[in-house]
């Protein structure tokens, strides 16, 4: 395994694995946990090359200081990825990823309006920023992504589309501490007692799969609103039981388009998101 921090000796790296060679990619913050080494273990298994990034990206934060506390391990990070088989590892600094500002604006419609979109403002347009530049540079044939940032998956999937890449992008299941609470990098940032606190986000939404045929879609979000408000460590920031497509909040369960239910929680300090297809 490679360890690159230029945007040249990753061209390089790439060139050098031979033509026809197929270029599997996985773009991350770091801060890796089993749910990142998924992507990279099929990253390895599908591709010649299976290439990953560490980048915290600071284009995609809309708080200073929830970039500052984002947690950096790269050390520990590298030493993870040995045992996965990913050959190349790409931890650029900010000047090589923007030498000039980007100042490119994404329209992704009514996609970045719900959700993350409405709490974080500009975050996805950050997001499609590296993303794109990141592809630029590497040129993959698939990229991987986690089903945990739903939201995101559909935007990347639409900037690929708007901008004519072809790279096909993979989705890959949520993967989930005994607990049931899905993996993150923002879990390490939880107290004991808040991480066993924050298990009440998936348990809820694993309940209100079974209990969806019982109530309404409106009756179902305050449910599950309720639920996890009733812990005195968590606090709702949105519920949305949501299309799978356009991402719009669903009314009807006859509608026909598969539904999402999506929520972000903030456990004390720390922002959490999950969702589970209904």
């Amino acid at each position: 395994m490679k360890l690159v921090k230029t945007v040249s000796e990753l061209q390089q790296q790439i060139q050098d694995s031979g033509k026809g060679a197929s270029v599997g990619f996985v773009p991350t913050m770091g801060a890796l946990h089993e749910g990142h080494l998924s992507l990279v273990r099929q990253a390895v298994a599908e591709n010649t090359l299976a290439v990953i990034s560490i980048f915290v990206n600071p284009t995609q934060f809309n708080d200073p200081k929830d970039l500052e506390r984002y947690p950096r391990t790269l050390e520990a990070d590298l030493k993870l990825l040995e045992t996965t088989g990913c050959q190349l590892v790409f931890a650029p600094d900010a000047q090589e990823v923007y030498p000039k500002p980007d100042t490119r604006k994404f329209n992704f419609g009514k996609l970045e309006k719900v959700m993350e979109g409405a709490f974080r403002p500009g975050h996805f347009n950050g997001v499609a920023q590296v993303v794109s530049r990141l592809f630029d540079m590497l040129k993959p044939d698939k990229a991987y992504f986690g089903l945990k940032d739903f939201q995101q998956l559909a935007i990347v999937k639409n900037m690929v589309k708007q901008l004519n890449l072809p790279v096909e992008i993979v989705p890959c299941a949520i993967v989930r501490e005994d607990s049931g609470l899905a993996m993150s990098s923002r879990n390490e940032l939880l107290s004991a007692e808040e991480r066993k606190n924050a298990a009440v986000i998936s348990k809820t939404l694993f309940r209100a799969k079974e209990l969806k045929t019982q109530m309404s879609v409106k009756e179902l979000v305050e449910w599950v609103k309720d639920e996890i408000n009733n812990n005195p460590f968590l606090d709702v920031e949105y519920v949305e039981i949501v299309d799978d497509e356009e991402l719009q909040a669903a009314k009807s369960w006859d509608e026909p388009t598969t539904k999402i239910a999506c929520v972000a929680v903030f456990c004390g300090k720390i922002r959490l998101i999950d969702n589970i297809v209904l």
